[in-house]
């Protein structure tokens, strides 16, 4: 899965209103912070910033084709506008590209991982 988390862009993000109403996103600051842990960075989120805050929870679809990989993230999600993590996002981007605003990091806490890959494993929860 980290294989193909790391070749992966744009990656869709999905999250959803506290009544259910979905809203998926490409999004490219994206990154696999650790073993438990994916970074967003919200640059130019309106929706998904509301809905975050209404229900903070987001599913991440990463595919490639080289490895043939597949999986659906799911997890709990935090926001932080100050602290040292934001401090650390903002300082990241800021090598990156300078240019984007990096409002908001999106910390997602991986809860669990499914593949999606076509044939008979498709679907099976990973963890």
């Amino acid at each position: 899965m980290k294989e193909a988390f790391s070749k992966t862009k744009p990656y869709p993000v999905a999250t959803a209103s506290k009544d259910g109403i979905p809203n998926v996103v490409p999004m490219t600051q994206v990154w696999l912070f650790d073993d438990e842990t994916v970074w967003i960075v919200d640059n130019f989120m309106h929706k998904t910033i509301l809905n975050l805050k209404e229900n903070p929870k987001a599913s991440i679809y990463v595919y490639t084709s080289e490895p043939k990989a597949c999986f659906q993230i799911k997890g709990n999600v935090m926001l932080y506008t100050a602290g040292e993590k934001f401090q650390k996002m903002k300082t990241i981007m800021q090598e990156r590209n300078p240019k984007l605003p990096a409002r908001t990091l999106v910390e997602m806490k991986i809860t669990e991982v499914y593949e999606c890959w076509y044939g008979p494993e498709a679907g099976k929860k990973l963890l």
